[in-house]
């Protein structure tokens, strides 16, 4: 594995861990403690807001704006994966797994 692609999953698994604590955290002083407070649709809420925005930030073309709004996104879905007790590991090993198979064929899997 590249030195790039492990300062990569670091990154992901270090803010998984950080959003894993968050959970039980003071609502009042932590953002992520906040969602976790307001319940799961709070938390669906901002996935489909980021998703909106980083959609409507491709549209424009901005790619500085189309990076912004895809971590914001990419952010919002780890807390979405903490809040069913699931991890960036989770969607990597996912993704390993998946590694080498057509889309095609994949998708045809599933059904």
């Amino acid at each position: 594995m590249s030195q790039h692609k492990m300062i990569d999953t670091e990154i992901l698994r270090r803010l998984g861990e950080a959003i894993a604590a968050r959970k039980q955290a003071d609502p009042s002083g932590s953002y992520v403690a906040s969602l976790f407070a307001k319940g799961q649709d709070a938390v669906l809420k901002k996935v489909a807001e980021e998703a909106a925005e980083t959609l409507l930030a491709s549209k424009d073309g901005d790619r500085l704006h189309i990076v912004q709004e895809t971590a914001d996104l990419w952010f919002h879905s780890l807390v979405l994966l903490a809040w069913h007790g699931l991890g960036p590991e989770d969607v990597l090993a996912e993704l390993k797994r998946r590694e080498g198979i057509s889309g095609m064929d994949e998708k045809a899997a599933r059904k």
